[in-house]
C-alpha cells in the first residue's frame, strides 16, 4: 500500500498505546490514527503499511465522537504537550484505566485481580509544578506564515520544542499547564530580551546568549527561576536578572548557569546562585523536601501525595517490617514508609539523588533508613542482600523502561511475601510481572492519572507470594 493512500469511512472505536485512535479497514487490519478521538469516523491518510496494521493520519473528519471536546489551548495541535485536551476527562480516564488493565491482563498473563477505579486528578489544568522553555531566533512558522509571500522579521521564539523536530521551536502564547504568573513571567522574559535586543539561542547552529529557562514552584506559591545561557553576558544578565526579580515578588529564588554545550542538559552544569538560597522547600504529610535546580520531584504535586498514600496503603505496614526501595529516586516513597516500617534500604543509580535522599532524612528525623548508590543490576546482588537483612515488603518504582532482568531474576532469589510495583508505564510494569507469576499473584490495581490532557498513566499493583 502506498503512503498517502487515503482511507475511507474509518471508525475509530477505542485508543491505543501512545494516545492513537484505533480503527480497522475493510480487510480487517488495525488502523492506527494519530490526531483523533475513538467515536470519530474519519478518512485516513496512511502514513506506513505492514502486514498486520496500517500507520496514518486524519484526512478527515466525516463524524465528530460524542466524546470530544473543544481544546482550551489555541496551540493544540502543534504543541505534543496535551495530545488529548479534545477528549473528555471523563473519557481520558476511562481509556486510560483500560489501558493498564489489559496490560496486565494480556501481557503480563493474569486474569483474576481487582481494579480499583482509577484515581483522577482535581486539577486537569495548571496541575504542573515545573515547566522549562527554550529560546530560539528561528521560530517554528504556522502553515499560513510558510505559504504568505511577506518577509517575516519576527522570528523569536520562547516556548517548546516541535515534537520530533529538536531545532524547531513553538513561540508560546499561552499554556495551560502551570499556574501563573508561569505564562505572563515567560511572556515578560521574552518582551524584555527582545527590547534591549538581546540575542536569542540558534539551536541549529549552536551560537547566541538566552538558551532555556526554567519555572519551578512549591505548594505555599514560591517560585524558583532558572537560566541556562550559552555564553557569560555579565551587563545583560543583570538586566534580566533585576527585571524579573522587580517585576515578579513571587520569585523566592533565581539560579543560572552557562553552557556551551550540544545539549541542554542541567546535571553536568555548575548552577550559580544569583539570589535567594538556592532551593524551595516542599512539604508533604509532614515530611520536608529540599528541591534544587537539578532534584528530581513529581511534577503533580496534589496527584503525587495521593500516589505516595497509596502506596504506603498497599504496603500495610505493621510497624515491625524490613522494606527495600529500589530506584528509591530522591527517597520520597522510602521517607513515608520508614516511618510505618522497622527498617528501610533505599537502591539508586543517581548519586546525587541519594545525597539527596540522605540529606531528606536527616531533614526529616528519620533514623531507620540506608541508601546506596549504583546501577541496580549491579548493586542488587547476592552479595548486598547478604549484608542485609532480607525484606518483608520490596517496593519498586522504576523508570518507563522496567526493571532489568537481572533485577527480577534477584526478586525471585528473595521471593519477598509482599511487593508493591508502582509504575509509569504499564506495558513494561506488566512484562515484569509476567516474569514473576510462577511464583506471584496480583491481587490488585490502582490506576493513578498523574498527567491530565495527556495518555500518560502511573499504576499500582500489589503482588502476594504464592
Amino acid at each position: 500500500m502506498k503512503k498517502n493512500k487515503i482511507l475511507e469511512n474509518i471508525s475509530l472505536f477505542t485508543a491505543g498505546a501512545k494516545g492513537v485512535a484505533i480503527g480497522r479497514s475493510e480487510e480487517g487490519k488495525t488502523v492506527i490514527v494519530s490526531g483523533a478521538v475513538p467515536g470519530d469516523v474519519v478518512n485516513v491518510r496512511v502514513k506506513k503499511s505492514k502486514s498486520k496494521y496500517i500507520e496514518g493520519e486524519v484526512a478527515d473528519i466525516l463524524e465528530y465522537s460524542e466524546d470530544r471536546v473543544e481544546p482550551k489551548c489555541n496551540h493544540f495541535g502543534v504543541c505534543g504537550g496535551c495530545k488529548w485536551q479534545n477528549m473528555s476527562y471523563e473519557k481520558q480516564l476511562f481509556y486510560k484505566q483500560h489501558e493498564v488493565v489489559n496490560n496486565i491482563k494480556r501481557i503480563g498473563g493474569m486474569d483474576s485481580f481487582e481494579v480499583i477505579p482509577i484515581l483522577g486528578s482535581v486539577e486537569q489544568f495548571h496541575y504542573r509544578n515545573k515547566m522549562e522553555f527554550s529560546f530560539s531566533n528561528a521560530r517554528w512558522l504556522t502553515q499560513n506564515e510558510v505559504n504568505s509571500a511577506e518577509d517575516i522579521s519576527d522570528r523569536n521564539a520562547l516556548g517548546f520544542h516541535i515534537p520530533g523536530m529538536w531545532s524547531k521551536i513553538l513561540d508560546l502564547k499561552e499554556c495551560y499547564l502551570q499556574e501563573n504568573p508561569s505564562n505572563e513571567l515567560r511572556l515578560a522574559v521574552k518582551s524584555f530580551a527582545e527590547e534591549h535586543q538581546m540575542e536569542f539561542y540558534d539551536v541549529k547552529n549552536q551560537e547566541g546568549f538566552l538558551r532555556t529557562m526554567m519555572l519551578r514552584q512549591n505548594s505555599k506559591g514560591e517560585w524558583m527561576v532558572f537560566f541556562q545561557f550559552y555564553r557569560e553576558e555579565k551587563e545583560n544578565q543583570q538586566k534580566l536578572f533585576d527585571f524579573v526579580l522587580g517585576k515578579f515578588p513571587q520569585i523566592k529564588t533565581l539560579l543560572f548557569a552557562i553552557n556551551p554545550k550540544g545539549n541542554d542538559s542541567v546535571y553536568d552544569l555548575e548552577v550559580q546562585n544569583y539570589y535567594g538560597e538556592g532551593f524551595l522547600m516542599e512539604e508533604m504529610d509532614g515530611l520536608k523536601f529540599k528541591i534544587g535546580v537539578k532534584s528530581f520531584f513529581q511534577t503533580n504535586y496534589k496527584q503525587a501525595l495521593e500516589l505516595y498514600r497509596k502506596t504506603l496503603e498497599f504496603a500495610d505496614l505493621k510497624g515491625g517490617e524490613i522494606v527495600y526501595d529500589l530506584y528509591t529516586g530522591t527517597g520520597t516513597i522510602a521517607q513515608y514508609i520508614a516511618r510505618k516500617a522497622k527498617y528501610v534500604i533505599g537502591i539508586e543509580s543517581v548519586q546525587e539523588a541519594i545525597d539527596a535522599a540522605t540529606a531528606h532524612a536527616k531533614l526529616n528525623g528519620l533514623t531507620n533508613c540506608n541508601f546506596y548508590c549504583g546501577d541496580m543490576k549491579d548493586i542488587f546482588t547476592e552479595d548486598f542482600i547478604a549484608k542485609h537483612p532480607k525484606p518483608d515488603v520490596l517496593v519498586t518504582d522504576p523508570p518507563r523502561d522496567g526493571m532489568h532482568h537481572k533485577v527480577v531474576e534477584q526478586i525471585l532469589k528473595l521471593l519477598p511475601p509482599k511487593i508493591v510495583y508502582v509504575s509509569c508505564n504499564s506495558a513494561t510494569q506488566a512484562r515484569d510481572i509476567a516474569l514473576m507469576k510462577d511464583y506471584y499473584e496480583v491481587v490488585k490495581i490502582l490506576p493513578v492519572d498523574m498527567f491530565p490532557q495527556t495518555h500518560h498513566v502511573e499504576n499500582i499493583a500489589l503482588l502476594i507470594r504464592k
